[in-house]
């Protein structure tokens, strides 16, 4: 398919339309409308939906008053959404071997992976309160006895070491992780979900940050990149307060009683840290019963509203 003759030079705006394009292609959405007049090469549309969907072409045509984004083809993506804790060991177990499928899965550039919240213990004290050694707290927890609850803290590190991991129990610090949660949404506003994910559990397993610190939560989500002044606005508010619940009230809705747990496509849930080669059978399975949605247009126009404003 040709690319459509551009409308003039590409305007300031471009970058609006870039972000416009990938919100497209990360919600799976295939047409839409803004007003302007501008043209999207092939390859800026090619830069954004790299390793993200499986598209023919985008565009922009501009028209009269107004113009129009639209994407004509196949587009074929695989949705996995994990329900996860950053104080939850074999969710970062589950993480690695996830990951694991996820190389060895033929169509990798095509999964959206989401991080939803789970809260293993939604009244958990802050990091700083008094809690015994990690050891006290599984014994408490366990109904069982320290030197049976070491026996278990020491073939968790082992588990760990075999995915690469270096779990510290020693050094932990447990807390209330609802604000850690709360930033992982903003981060996915940003794209920026899997790093702070990642740095969260490395901080909380490895390192004994106190995962609900809000200096440490600041400073491990700036190293990822996200942008101070919003990460401030998020601890000093309730902002994605009803995001996190809302994931939670759905892993209720789906039975989720532990984690981790991922929902591919919707349709498959596996439970728990599964062996990297049965979480990649799911998602080749998931693959091969996926349907391309194909739009078919006749010049990729039609009139739409947007907003309080119509294109007339």
């Amino acid at each position: 398919m040709t690319n459509p003759d551009p409308v003039g030079d590409r305007p300031a705006e471009t970058e609006g339309w870039l972000r416009c394009v990938r919100f497209i292609v990360q919600n799976r959405l295939v047409i839409g409308w803004r007003p302007a007049l501008i043209a999207l090469s092939e390859s800026d549309a090619s830069d954004i939906i790299e390793n993200q969907t499986e598209m023919a072409w985008v565009g922009v045509r501009g028209r009269g008053r107004g113009g129009s984004l639209f994407v004509v083809g196949s587009v074929m993506s695989l949705k996995v959404e994990v329900w996860s804790d950053v104080v939850c060991p074999w969710c970062y177990i589950g993480k690695r071997r996830f990951e694991a499928a996820l190389a060895r899965f033929a169509h990798h550039g095509e999964v959206e992976l989401v991080w939803r919240s789970f809260e293993l213990d939604v009244s958990a004290p802050p990091s700083g309160a008094e809690q015994g050694t990690y050891a006290q707290r599984l014994a408490t927890k366990y109904r069982c006895s320290v030197v049976e609850a070491k026996v278990m803290i020491d073939n968790m590190t082992a588990t760990a070491a075999e995915e690469g991991l270096d779990f510290r129990f020693d050094l932990a610090r447990p807390g209330n992780t609802f604000d850690a949660h709360r930033l992982l949404h903003l981060a996915l506003e940003h794209g920026q979900q899997d790093e702070l994910k990642e740095r969260l559990d490395r901080a909380t397993f490895t390192e004994g940050s106190p995962v609900s610190d809000h200096s440490a939560l600041r400073a491990l989500s700036t190293q990822v990149g996200l942008p101070e002044a919003e990460v401030d606005a998020v601890l000093t508010s309730n902002r994605y307060s009803d995001a996190v619940r809302a994931d939670e009230a759905q892993a209720r809705a789906y039975g989720v009683s532990g984690v981790p747990f991922f929902v591919i496509d919707g349709r498959y849930g596996i439970s728990g840290a599964q062996p990297a080669d049965a979480v990649l059978q799911t998602l080749d399975k998931a693959w091969s019963e996926r349907s391309p949605l194909t739009l078919v247009t006749q010049d990729g126009y039609a009139p739409s509203c947007e907003g309080d404003s119509c294109a007339v």
